[in-house]
């Protein structure tokens, strides 16, 4: 890297022609900061100057710590202990870790060490990267809320399954038939509530993760619809709350069969949970898919709500909580695995309208 009055340039370019066009460091969205074989600042982006306060006329030629004066945890100078200069020479880079300003802000700091010969020569360079830690922060929040949270859903089922196990395992003979098959009803019903925790756990770590497969099939998404109804009325809903509408024809759809079941279930059973009145389901063609609407006659999603519903541990009305509120979230990241889109708003008559559309294509096996 070079650095002209704070003006960073890499190595890289991208030809276009005859012409290069140089990368600017300027455009990275991490923190550069690079120092010469003596320790002074020679180079600094402007991601750099944003995340520690400060400008490039302040710290250019200037020693290394003392325009970083980084502390760890424990309040020891980093820059004593990482011993840029000295230390292995095979050393080429610090791994990331967390530091802080005096001013007690946060950031994630890694370090590589620019040799002259590369293998065991003297550090000619120290390149220093800075990123913010709120990201992190609100991944370690977001984190400690899901164990939080999956600790909560977990002990309710967990205490029914164990009491009602011992109760029949000490008193068997003393119970009727009809009071043990009741009781054996509550012990499956809970042991399927686990079950479907443990998926959708499953299921928001491996959309977090990029993991998330999609084995695609051609999918009759109208008859996946019945289907989904047809389970919500043996599970006990009057049949007259639901309806399914079917506009057009419909193009040949490769989707993931199990994934558009678990999509359309989590929307009803938002619709069911949180709406009210018929819960109708909408299926219309697009020049270049399919758009499926589930709308209930609630009171909808306020506006300023809109971004937030497929944010994890969103459980809308307050007054009826219940759910991990991770079924939006995973709903969006099954939808947009398939290439597609989803959003919230107000429906037709009222009520809350999410409406999600898929692309035709075909599937590229392997």
């Amino acid at each position: 890297m070079e650095g002209r009055g704070g003006d960073v340039r890499g190595g890289q370019s991208h030809q276009r022609g005859d012409a290069a066009c140089p990368v600017d460091a300027d455009d990275l969205p991490d923190g550069v900061v690079v120092a010469d074989h003596r320790g002074r600042v020679v180079a600094v982006n402007r991601a750099a100057c944003r995340l520690t306060g400060t400008s490039r006329e302040a710290v250019l030629g200037r020693n290394f710590a003392d325009v970083l004066p980084f502390r760890d945890h424990d309040g020891r100078d980093w820059w004593k202990w990482l011993d840029a200069y000295g230390g292995l020479r095979i050393r080429s880079r610090q791994p990331e870790c967390s530091l802080y300003l005096p001013g007690g802000q946060e950031l994630l700091v890694a370090a590589r060490f620019v040799r002259v010969p590369e293998r065991g020569g003297d550090v000619a360079r120290v390149v220093v990267t800075l990123r913010g830690a709120a990201a992190r922060a609100r991944l370690e929040r977001s984190r400690a809320d899901l164990v939080s949270t999956v600790a909560h859903e977990l002990r309710s089922p967990l205490t029914s399954v164990k009491g009602f196990t011992a109760t029949l395992l000490a008193k068997w003979g003393r119970f009727t038939d009809d009071q043990k098959r009741v009781m054996l009803e509550t012990v499956n019903a809970d042991a399927d509530r686990v079950t479907r925790l443990i998926t959708e756990l499953l299921d928001v770590s491996r959309i977090e993760s990029g993991r998330l497969q999609i084995h695609r099939q051609v999918v009759d998404v109208p008859a996946r619809a019945r289907k989904i109804i047809a389970g919500r009325v043996a599970a006990g809903e009057p049949e007259e709350r639901f309806r399914l509408e079917v506009t057009g024809g419909l193009p040949e759809m490769w989707l993931d069969q199990d994934k558009v079941d678990q999509i359309l279930g989590n929307l009803l059973e938002n619709a069911v949970r949180h709406g009210r009145g018929t819960v109708t389901i909408v299926v219309e063609p697009l020049e270049w898919g399919v758009a499926v609407s589930v709308r209930d006659q609630g009171e909808g999603v306020a506006p300023e709500l809109a971004s937030r519903v497929f944010r994890q541990f969103w459980r809308g009305n307050a007054r009826r909580r219940g759910g991990t509120g991770l079924g939006l979230f995973i709903v969006k990241g099954l939808v947009e695995a398939h290439g597609g889109s989803i959003d919230v708003r107000r429906a037709p008559g009222g009520g809350a309208e999410f409406r999600f559309t898929m692309p035709a294509g075909t599937p590229d096996f392997a």
